[in-house]
């Protein structure tokens, strides 16, 4: 159907209009002007005929039927027009009208409307309130915007009509060609994850722009930019990233995650390059223009201009991004070519009164040297610098390689000419050095996602059947704030380990109990209605003998009473101290667009005070699990500093397997902390959990 969309034999324009301040002109001009190729049918019961072409009093006139319909009338009668066109053999609608959803409850009604003939008719719908689609490759414009796209190999789907337009202005006055454009509006039916799929599988497209405001379909958004990004680069725009009110969250994970969160998280493990802004994403789309990905990410900066050459060095020191040296056969050939105070090594300066020649003589050498995955060529026009020229080897040498050639020709009157040019050969143009620099980061990851191996998220490590009968029996007791104990027991079933422990009901059980497990031993109050113990007096640490487990039981006890007088007091919990390890933190909570969502950090300080975590998207694979640990800042601390053993970290990536498990398993769980699990040298003993359920959903998960 959504070749139908971008290929129709014959489009309609319903409520085409001669009147050019009418949004049916501005539409029924585009196709004609661009020289759209099909059969173009204006429809419009009070005209015979509108821009030179015959005009239809109604779409069931028109001979033949039709494949695609254009709406621009008012809202109200666009649901029978819809079925009208579907009647009529159309089998994809470009609804450009508003005043729908975005117009209030009477709107809201009108669009349901829309979806249930979709549905009923098998009519794909683009819109409503939408700006319309452009597909360059047949010169096919349906929209209402002023301009059409250069013919390109990008392709853009934007939430928002007006930066749609302002996209499509900076395509047409940068020359940088595109393959389709897509406004999805109001998304009734058609949203990203249709045109992800559909352009990832476009020979026409090599690069997939976006921008969104929302996502309809969490799970399916992110399988199917999973599948697109090993393919073609996915640059997306996202906004509405923050909150207008902070929900409440009864967790570290849950205080610690949010819409910009889960979103960041789910463009990381689907490799999407989110991009941070307008210009971020105009940048980052030039750069994946030029249609080559380095196989690494080493650089050499070329320059006639030492300070710029300075910024991209300190640049690409702050991104990571590496600065080798030539061999040395590549130096020994440019040494007796250049003057003796160049710089021949990496930036490599040519000094300020470098003529056209010298850039080639680098350049040359360079896209052959076996150290080089990408050059950047800086030029700054100095009285002798030969600007036209420097082009031109630039070009020529770009041609004859697979690396990236990035350009940075800095200034604007006298460069101006030759970024042009350059562009016309797909040569992307940078400003500043900096911003080449990270353009040429963010090629280098994205070419590195895409070669990189992948395991899948095939995981069974559960025993499902023993969960099941604690959250059904939870839920029947009317609780949804699991403590540590039940907390503790479903965590047991998916293959966690705890501390040796037993449960005292009086001073003498603890005595007896804190001997049996060994000192010191750690007590906590066990109580199904208290989850922040410490708040209550309700633990002691570091216990070291009978008589003081006995008066710490009593402690705790009468803590708690004074405190929470209602709560249902178990006992007290006495468990085995564990020393020497490092603790981190694993967590979910539950994003409403992704559904749950891990994180992981290195407990107290790191999580509390420099919110050192990273997050996913559940369910993950090992790879997935890895990186998350990999990416914290002080993931160093866990391999050892300074003498120390380093922790387990097959055994932190296990337990993070083991939860993504267990909440694939069951959706109930709304939230969860496991804060600490202590790593040893070998092998993690959690130490203490609490976890909260979601009451619509059922215990079996569904």
């Amino acid at each position: 159907m959504l070749t139908t969309l971008f290929e129709p034999a014959t489009i309609a324009v319903i409520g085409a209009s001669a009147d050019p301040a009418k949004v049916g002109h501005s539409v029924l001009n585009n196709l004609i002007i661009h020289k759209y190729g099909g059969r173009i049918c204006p429809v419009n019961p009070s005209a015979s005929q509108i821009l030179g072409l015959k005009s239809y009093k109604s779409v069931s006139e028109i001979e033949g039927g039709i494949d695609c319909a254009v709406i621009v009338i008012p809202a109200k009668h666009v649901p029978s027009v819809l079925a009208e066109a579907a009647d009529c053999s159309a089998k994809a609608a470009i609804v450009i009208s508003a005043g729908f959803k975005e117009a209030g409850r009477e709107g809201l009604l009108l669009e349901d409307e829309l979806k249930r003939i979709s549905k009923e008719k098998g009519i794909s719908i683009v819109g409503p309130n939408c700006l319309g689609i452009i597909n360059t490759a047949n010169s096919m414009n349906a929209t209402f915007a002023a301009g059409m796209l250069p013919k390109g190999r990008i392709a853009f789907f934007s939430q928002s009509g007006a930066l749609g337009i302002a996209i499509l202005d900076w395509a047409i006055g940068n020359k940088i060609g595109f393959s389709k454009f897509i406004s999805l509006g109001n998304k009734a039916h058609l949203n990203e994850v249709d045109f992800m799929e559909y352009l990832v599988n476009d020979p026409e497209t090599d690069v997939i722009l976006g921008y969104i405001e929302d996502v309809v379909d969490g799970r399916a958004f992110l399988e199917a930019a999973k599948k697109a990004t090993r393919k073609k680069p996915v640059i997306i725009l996202k906004s509405g990233g923050t909150e207008a009110g902070a929900r409440a969250a009864s967790s570290h994970t849950g205080a610690l995650a949010g819409s910009e969160t889960a979103f960041r998280a789910a463009f990381r493990q689907a490799g999407i390059i989110k991009a941070e802004g307008i210009q971020d994403l105009f940048d980052t789309a030039l750069a994946f223009a030029g249609g080559r990905l380095p196989d690494g990410n080493r650089l050499l900066v070329i320059t006639n201009a030492g300070g710029p050459g300075i910024i991209a060095a300190d640049a690409s020191e702050k991104l990571g991004v590496s600065l080798p040296q030539m061999t040395k056969e590549s130096i020994s050939a440019i040494q007796n070519k250049l003057p003796p105070n160049a710089s021949i090594y990496n930036p490599v300066d040519i000094i300020g009164d470098a003529t056209s020649g010298r850039y080639s003589v680098v350049i040359e050498t360079a896209v052959n040297d076996p150290n080089v995955d990408a050059l950047l060529v800086i030029l700054t026009p100095q009285a002798m610098t030969d600007v036209e020229n420097t082009a031109d080897i630039v070009i020529k040498n770009a041609s004859s390689t697979t690396k990236p050639v990035i350009a940075c020709f800095m200034g604007e009157e006298r460069v101006r000419s030759s970024i042009n040019r350059m562009k016309e050969h797909r040569i992307p143009n940078f400003s500043y050095p900096e911003v080449a620099v990270k353009e040429f980061k963010v090629l280098s990851d994205y070419s590195r996602w895409r070669n990189s191996a992948r395991d899948e998220n095939t995981f069974s490590c559960g025993n499902k059947d023993a969960v099941s009968d604690l959250i059904e029996k939870a839920l029947s007791e009317g609780r949804y704030q699991l403590g540590e104990d039940m907390a503790m027991e479903i965590l047991s079933h998916y293959g966690f380990s705890f501390p040796e422990r037993g449960l005292a009901k009086t001073a003498m059980d603890a005595a007896i109990i804190a001997e049996r497990i060994g000192f010191p031993v750690v007590m906590k109050i066990a109580s199904p209605d208290i989850l922040h113990k410490t708040d209550v007096g309700g633990i002691k640490l570091n216990i070291s003998t009978p008589a003081a487990a006995e008066d710490a039981f009593l402690e705790i006890t009468s803590n708690v009473q004074r405190f929470m007088p209602d709560a249902f007091i178990n006992g007290v919990m006495m468990y085995e101290m564990i020393k020497g390890g490092k603790e981190v933190i694993l967590g979910v909570t539950y994003d409403r667009t992704f559904n749950h969502m891990l994180m992981f950090g290195l407990g107290g300080i790191y999580v509390e005070v420099l919110k050192d975590v990273s997050f996913r998207i559940a369910p993950v694979s090992r790879h997935e699990a890895e990186a998350m640990i990999s990416e914290i800042r002080t993931s160093a601390l866990l391999r050892g500093a300074r003498g120390e053993k380093p922790a387990d970290i097959d055994a932190v990536v296990e337990s993070i397997i083991k939860l993504s498990c267990l909440v694939t398993d069951f959706p109930i769980i709304h939230e969860l902390d496991i804060n600490p699990l202590m790593v040893m040298h070998k092998g993690a003993f959690a130490l203490d959990a609490r976890t909260i359920l979601e009451p619509e959903k059922d215990s079996k998960g569904f």
